[in-house]
């Protein structure tokens, strides 16, 4: 004998559409995701940072120059918290940290890079491209201007002595509208 089933739809089964929609929820909860992680604010760790938000960011399927663009901006962020927030005649031999947040939101990524360093005095013109307060270093003055060139959006909070807090969002997969 064979074996037949029969499905009878009834009011209380879930649509074709309540189905596709649990679906959808179901695949952005995967999407939905939060990391948090601190490491020790020396230079060799600025690679260390670019690297943990880009496998953090891989499962919203990012084109590679949108990775580019994410490794860019949080390379400027931890290495301004590295270097102008832990400066070295200040905080010589002590062991301090970059905090590291990132949150996934459907189709769009949320990065916090926050230290407790000497924090910046005056956050508008120390956004002006070409400002630096480490000429000395060779230091451009391009880090926020490239944050702001390659993410959609950015904010920058700072607390003297407390440190500073550089919030970036970057939606993946945005429509690119040519005219």
């Amino acid at each position: 004998m064979g074996h037949q089933a029969f499905w009878k739809k009834t009011d209380t089964d879930t649509s074709e559409k309540q189905a596709g929609e649990e679906l959808w929820e179901q695949e952005r909860n995967i999407r939905d995701n939060k990391m948090e992680v601190s490491i020790l604010a020396i230079p060799e760790n600025e690679q260390l940072a670019r690297m943990l938000v880009t496998a953090f960011v891989m499962p919203l399927n990012p084109t590679i120059e949108e990775l580019s663009d994410i490794k860019t901006a949080v390379s400027e962020a931890v290495t301004n918290a590295i270097i102008h927030g832990y400066p070295k005649e200040l905080f010589f031999g002590e062991e301090k940290y970059v905090h590291i947040t990132c949150r996934n939101e459907e189709h769009t990524l949320h990065v916090k890079i926050q230290d407790e360093g000497v924090g910046i005095e005056d956050v508008k013109k120390a956004m002006e491209p070409m400002y630096t307060t480490k000429p000395e270093l060779e230091r451009s003055g391009m880090g926020f201007a490239f944050m702001e060139a390659f993410m959609d959006g950015i904010l920058v909070k700072s607390k003297l002595q407390k440190g500073v807090t550089v919030i970036m969002n970057k939606t993946i997969g945005k429509e690119v509208c040519h005219e």
